[in-house]
């Protein structure tokens, strides 16, 4: 898994993430966007396997709609929380959006 940062100014607002209890809207600078998946800091702690749901939105305003499973979380309530996460069942065209935004120069 390769990582790079996808710079704020490639995202409009906000990284919206929504699990089956919990919805969290991350500012764009508190992300982290992989080829495969997404790291983000969280007040909330996920359990490992857990399903969710994300929504980024790109700064020509698309958004790439994703799913993901938790497969670390570690932190505590005190310091929060940093949640890896793997995409699931992407389309071919959201991968694609997807690579364009982690290549980007802007990143």
């Amino acid at each position: 898994m390769s990582a790079r940062k996808v710079n704020g100014s490639t995202f409009h607002d906000n990284v919206s993430v929504q699990g089956r209890e919990a919805h969290l809207t991350l500012s764009a600078d508190s992300v982290v966007i992989l080829r495969s998946g997404i790291e983000f800091r969280s007040p909330t702690a996920f359990p490992a396997w857990t399903e969710m749901n994300l929504a980024l939105r790109t700064s020509d305003n698309r958004v790439v709609n994703c799913s993901g499973v938790v497969i670390s979380c570690s932190g505590n309530k005190h310091a929060g929380y940093h949640v890896s996460m793997i995409f699931t069942g992407m389309s071919k065209q959201a991968q694609e959006r997807l690579g364009k935004l982690v290549q980007s120069p802007l990143a």
